[in-house]
Order: structure tokens, then sequence, then C-alpha cells
């Protein structure tokens, strides 16, 4: 089950559902009994793998690649430049980037006519409910917020 909570926009004045995240993240630890669970991988092995993939990520990226995972999706790093730019193609040089940022597109499948069948990560039988609790705003463990879009963590 998913949630969401009613925001007024102070852009436009109008009332969006804007989702909420409950409870304290799963760590990786959860992850690795999980995929133990359902795989013939024990957990310490699944659990080292996973404490490697950041890692062989981030190497990958490096490199100027993207990395695609199979079920999961695609990541790849942007650069974030500083100031605002230059007036000339020849002033544009690398100490212009002060960043990067990695970007996720999650893996799609499209049908024979091209529309989006399924989108990896998203379940087909999402069930959205308004979250009637309190949001948290305590920089503790799970009650920070999260994202760009300042999706408040519902503990």
């Amino acid at each position: 089950m998913a949630f969401f909570k009613k925001v007024r926009k102070k852009i436009n004045g109008l009332w969006y559902p804007q989702s909420v995240t409950v409870g304290k993240p799963v760590h990786t630890n959860e992850v690795a009994d999980r995929l133990a669970q359902i795989s013939t991988v024990s957990p310490a092995d699944t659990y080292a793998v996973l404490k490697g993939l950041g890692g062989v990520l981030g190497d990958y990226m490096a490199q100027g690649r993207t990395v695609k995972l199979d079920g999961i999706g695609t990541f790849y790093y942007t650069s974030i430049a500083n100031g605002q730019g230059v007036d000339s193609p020849d002033k544009v040089k690398a100490t212009l980037i002060t960043g990067a940022r990695v970007h996720f597109i999650p893996e799609t499948s499209r049908t024979a006519s091209n529309k989006v069948a399924t989108r990896s990560l998203i379940s087909n039988n999402i069930f959205w409910e308004e979250w009637g609790g309190k949001t948290s705003s305590s920089t503790g463990e799970g009650g920070s917020n999260v994202g760009d879009d300042d999706r408040p963590v519902i503990e």
C-alpha cells in the first residue's frame, strides 16, 4: 500500500496528492535476506554483492558509461555546471563542472504499438491510501525529508 497526503502548492494555490514514505528505510541486510529467500544464494553472499554494487556502478559511470541492470533500470552521471554559463563554445572547460549527480531511469517494456506495458520498480497494483498520520521533520534515522520533491517520511 502506498500513501499520499494533500498538499497545496504555493506557485498556483491548487491542491495535489503527494506521496509520502512510511517508517524507517529498508536497509541492505533486509534486502539481502529477502533476495536470499527467493534465490539459491545465501544471505551473506547476497549482502556482500549488494555492498559492492555501489562501488562497481560508480567505477563504470566514472568511465563515462551508463549502467543498465536488467529488471531495475539504467544509471548514469550528469554534470552540474558552475555559474550561469559562458558566452562562447571555446570558453567551455571541465573546470566549469562543480559536481555530478546520478540519474536513474526505471526499466520499461513496451507493447508492439510502442506503448509502455510495464515499468520496473512500479507495481501494476499500487493501492493509494490517504495518510492520516503526522509527518516528521526530525533528522534522525528514517525521519528526514527525502528527495528533491520534499516528500516527508512518516514514522
